[in-house]
Formats: C-alpha cells, sequence, structure tokens
C-alpha cells in the first residue's frame, strides 16, 4: 500500500495534521479509539486552547522554537474551528477556554476535520517494522492480527509523551527519532503533583485554599491542594515543570497580602483569642489545627509581640517545603522534553537531516503551562 504521509498517533496532534496534510494520509494508534486524552481532559469538558497563549507559556531547551506555530495558528484560529463545527464554550479563569458539553465533541470535530481531508485512520493497529531506504519509509502494521506493509513518503511522530501510561502511553517516539539519528534532551514527568515519603499531609487530605507557590525559576498563583501523598492543585502542577528533586519549594499561604497587620488589629480588638482561633479566619480550620501543632503556636493574641506576630506572618508566606519526589508518569499531565528541537525545522516540524521524518506534538520538546496551552 503506498500513501503520501503515515502518521503515527491518533491524538490531538495527529488527528490536526491528518487533516492538513494533504495527499493520501493514513493514521494508525494502537487504541481502540482516537483522542483518549482528549477525552479525560479538562476534567471531561477539554480545555481546548488558551486565549492568553504566548511564547513564555512554554517550557523547552530553545524558548524560541515555539514562535512561528504559535504565530502562524492561534487560539483564535483554533476557536474559530470549534464554532463552525457548532460546539459551545465558555471561558474560565486566566484565559482558559472548555466545551461546555463533552470533551468528545472535540474528538468527533478532529475526526470529522480528517474525514473532510480524505485521511483513513486505522485504530488497533501497532508499528511491527519500520525502515528507510533513502527515498521513502516503509511501515509493517500489525492490524488485529494482520500484517500489513506500508509505504510512505512522509512519516510523522505524532505518539504523545510517556504520561499516564495505563493510556497506553509508551516511549515510541523517542525510539523511533533515535533510530533515525535525532537526538533528545532529557524526559521527566511534569503537570504533576508533588509527592512527601512521610505521609505528612496525609490528615489534610481535601484542604484546599488559593497560595503562591515558588522556588528559584518560576512563581505560581492558583489553587493548593492537600493530598493523602502530599501536595497537588494548579499552582503544584504549574511549578512541578520547574521543579527538580531534592529542591525546596516555597509556599505562600497567604498571596492576597501578609497578615502581619491583620493579627496586630486583631490583637488589639480581641486579644483574648487563642492564636489558634485566630488562624483559622484566616486559613481553612484543618489546616491552621495542622500549622499550630507542626509549629507549636499556643497563647492569646495578646500574649503575641509585635516581633513575634511578623515572624509568624513571614512563616505564612514563606513556607518552606521539600518534597521527597512526584507521583512520575502514572499522574503527570504531560512530560518535559522528548525529541530536541534543534533537530527540526520549527515552520514546518520537519527532520533537518532526514526529509520527510517530522514530529509533532508531545513528544518534541516543547511542553506547555497547565490551562490548555498544551492542546494549542
Amino acid at each position: 500500500m503506498d500513501i503520501d504521509t503515515l502518521i503515527l498517533g491518533a491524538g490531538a496532534a495527529g488527528m490536526m495534521c491528518a487533516a492538513h496534510a494533504g495527499g493520501r494520509v493514513l493514521v494508525v494508534d494502537h487504541a481502540r479509539a482516537p483522542g483518549e486524552k482528549i477525552r479525560i481532559s479538562g476534567g471531561g469538558r477539554c480545555n481546548f486552547t488558551n486565549l492568553g497563549t504566548t511564547p513564555a507559556n512554554f517550557l523547552s531547551a530553545n524558548p524560541h522554537f515555539a514562535k512561528s506555530a504559535l504565530a502562524r495558528y492561534t487560539p483564535r484560529d483554533f476557536l474559530g474551528l470549534v464554532e463552525r463545527h457548532r460546539i459551545a464554550w465558555h471561558e474560565k479563569t486566566l484565559g482558559q477556554l472548555f466545551c461546555d458539553g463533552k470533551a468528545t465533541q472535540i474528538v468527533d470535530m478532529l475526526r470529522a476535520e480528517m474525514t473532510r481531508a480524505g485521511a483513513e485512520l486505522w485504530l488497533s493497529t501497532t508499528l511491527a517494522d519500520l525502515s528507510h531506504d533513502g527515498a521513502a519509509f516503509t511501515a509493517t502494521l500489525d492490524r488485529s492480527g494482520q500484517r500489513q506493509t506500508v509505504r510512505a513518503r512522509a512519516l510523522v511522530l505524532a505518539t504523545g509523551g510517556k504520561s499516564i501510561p495505563k493510556m497506553g502511553a509508551t516511549g515510541l517516539a523517542y525510539d523511533i527519532a533515535r533510530r533515525f539519528g535525532l537526538a533528545l534532551t532529557d524526559t521527566r514527568p511534569a503537570l504533576v503533583p508533588l509527592t512527601f515519603s512521610d505521609n505528612r499531609f496525609a490528615a489534610l487530605a481535601g484542604v484546599s485554599l488559593p497560595a503562591r507557590l515558588s522556588n528559584a525559576r518560576a512563581s505560581f498563583d492558583e489553587a493548593l491542594l492537600f493530598t493523602h501523598r502530599g501536595l497537588s492543585g494548579p499552582a503544584v502542577l504549574q511549578l512541578s515543570s520547574y521543579w527538580r528533586e531534592g529542591e525546596a519549594v516555597s509556599v505562600d499561604l497567604t498571596p492576597a497580602a501578609p497578615l502581619f497587620d491583620t493579627l496586630r488589629d486583631a490583637r488589639q480588638a480581641s486579644g483574648r483569642h487563642d492564636i489558634r482561633t485566630e488562624l483559622a479566619r484566616h486559613l481553612p480550620a484543618r489546616l491552621a489545627e495542622h500549622l499550630v501543632a507542626e509549629w507549636s503556636l499556643s497563647g492569646r493574641l495578646a500574649d503575641w509581640s509585635d516581633a513575634k506576630l511578623r515572624a509568624l506572618s513571614d512563616r505564612l508566606s514563606d513556607w518552606t517545603l521539600t518534597p521527597s519526589g512526584s507521583e512520575g508518569y502514572r499522574t503527570a499531565e504531560v512530560t518535559l522534553g522528548g525529541i530536541d528541537t534543534a533537530a527540526l525545522n520549527s515552520a514546518t516540524m520537519e527532520a533537518k537531516t532526514l526529509p520527510g521524518l517530522y514530529a509533532i506534538g508531545e513528544a518534541v520538546d516543547v511542553t506547555g503551562w497547565l490551562g490548555g496551552y498544551n492542546f494549542q
């Protein structure tokens, strides 16, 4: 079977590529349905883009690599496609756009675009062998137990990264890239909860509050969620992309403003209140109890000097914690790193050393923030 383009991977990148590649296109995926990560994204409603998308919202060894693609196809362009398919949507905080209905609407839209372009989709299909003879790629495909050989002028690696292996994620794109001489950057889980080996926050599981999470490289103001294993929530997931093992993170539990003036005013007005009672007015009750015990706080407000109140306020604004690790690829939303952008043309995503080989999507060393950036 001779075709123009063989696309490995029927996720968002692979399906979008199939809709635009032109010629005779075949998309293959080992899954039983296309767009499985789309289906579970955004709590089942798919955070399909972010109106504030800029190159600054992406991590890569080359921070300039994404500029060309982002300039040529903007969030407004994708939103136009969504609206042409009559998919209702709404904006949440920070420019995040979600479907009003189910995420499967986006899958259906991309499949419809593929069909319109004449692309063919083979599911439950695995790659058994792959070679290149200098003119074309020859792939041996196992389709439901039947071997078929496909010869294609172009090959697109769109199989994603290692995140969420229970959904079938593998390092296939990296293996193929290595085979054809493309360099890789180190990969690691990103947008992932952070863990503590002592389970110190197990009693706080489910407690959430606005916070600022920071390290030497980044800072994010969003929700913090305590879990049985550690810390999660948008602020933690965002910072996890910038965190490395062994590093401490700073947690500001009062990001709106330090509490010193508020605590001093409370001492003046209600000096007989216990410090535990006062903290519970500004933090979730269970968290206040935890901090009182961990930091050995006691006494009435009237007994707290300005110096002690300021020290407490400073500690609440800079609670230093050192995670023991992360939950890994099991729950990571994306993979950081991948196929080195130095090996690719930023305008076409074609390999510089092997014409006809392309790498797109999560397999490439371009990783977005939480909030629709990766989809865009």
